[in-house]
C-alpha cells in the first residue's frame, strides 16, 4: 500500500471510526477522519483526499445528499459504507455518484479489496485513457472498437459492443441499470432496466465460459453490473 495515499473517513460512529482508521493506516494510508459532512466538505477543500470512506447517515446532512453535492465538484471516489441494506438505498447512493457500496458489518479484506479497485480506477482515468482493457482472455480494443478472446473475434451487437466498453472502462466498478442505459440508450430509457437484462444475457453467452456462473461479467441483485478482470 501506498503512504502518498490519503483516506477521509466520515463516520459518526466511533467504533465503526476506529475500526476504519486502524485498517487504513495499517496498510499504510495517511488518514483524516470527521463525524459529519459539513467537517468532511471542508476536508475534501484542505486536503484533497484520494478515497473518500462515506456513512449515510451523518448527524447534519444524509449521506445521499452529500454525494449528490460532492459530485458536481469532485471525482474523488466515494464508497458508501452503511447499515442500510435495502436494494433501493444501494442503487440511489451509486446513482448519487458512489463508486461502490458496503453494507454494515463487514468483512476488513473485502474493504480493502474495494478500496483498491477504486484506487485503481482513480489512477487510471487521471492518465491517458487506456486503449484495451482485458479480463480473463478476452481483450476489448477501444481503438479498433473490437473484442477478441485469444486472438480469434467475438462479433458483438452495436448495443453489446457499448456495454462491454462502459464495463471495461470501469472495470470492477458497480454501474447501476440507470447508468448503463443513460450511457448507451440514452436519458430517455433510464426506465428500462429489461433492456440491460436482455444485452446482458447475450454478451455472457459471448465472452464467458460457463454464462449462467460468469466469473467476469457479474450480477449485483437489484442494483446493476460490475465487470472483474
Amino acid at each position: 500500500m501506498n503512504s502518498d495515499i490519503k483516506v477521509l473517513i466520515i463516520e459518526d460512529e466511533p467504533p465503526i471510526r476506529r475500526f476504519l482508521e486502524i485498517l487504513a493506516t495499517g496498510h499504510g494510508h495517511q488518514v483524516k477522519s470527521v463525524t459529519n459532512a459539513s467537517d468532511g466538505i471542508k476536508a475534501i477543500t484542505r486536503w484533497c483526499p484520494n478515497l473518500i470512506l462515506l456513512d449515510l447517515g451523518l448527524p447534519d446532512i444524509d449521506g445521499l445528499d452529500l454525494t449528490r453535492e460532492l459530485r458536481t465538484w469532485t471525482d474523488t471516489p466515494i464508497i458508501v459504507i452503511s447499515a442500510r441494506d435495502k436494494e433501493a438505498d444501494k442503487v440511489l447512493a451509486l446513482d448519487a455518484g458512489a463508486n461502490d457500496y458496503l453494507t454494515k458489518p463487514f468483512g476488513s479484506e473485502e474493504l480493502l479489496a474495494r478500496m483498491r479497485v477504486a484506487l485503481r480506477i482513480t489512477s487510471q482515468q487521471q492518465h491517458t485513457e487506456a486503449s484495451s482493457y482485458r479480463f480473463g482472455d478476452v481483450i476489448v480494443d477501444l481503438a479498433m472498437q473490437t473484442v477478441t478472446r485469444q486472438g480469434k473475434s467475438i462479433k458483438l451487437t452495436p448495443k453489446e459492443y457499448k456495454i462491454l466498453a462502459l464495463l471495461s472502462k470501469n472495470m470492477g466498478k458497480v454501474l447501476t441499470h440507470k447508468q448503463i442505459l443513460k450511457e448507451v440508450w440514452g436519458a430517455n430509457y433510464t426506465e428500462h432496466a429489461h433492456y440491460v437484462r436482455i444485452h446482458i444475457a447475450q454478451l455472457r453467452h459471448k465472452i464467458e465460459y460457463t454464462p449462467a456462473q460468469p466469473e467476469h461479467l457479474i450480477t449485483e441483485n437489484g442494483v446493476g453490473y460490475r465487470l472483474i478482470s
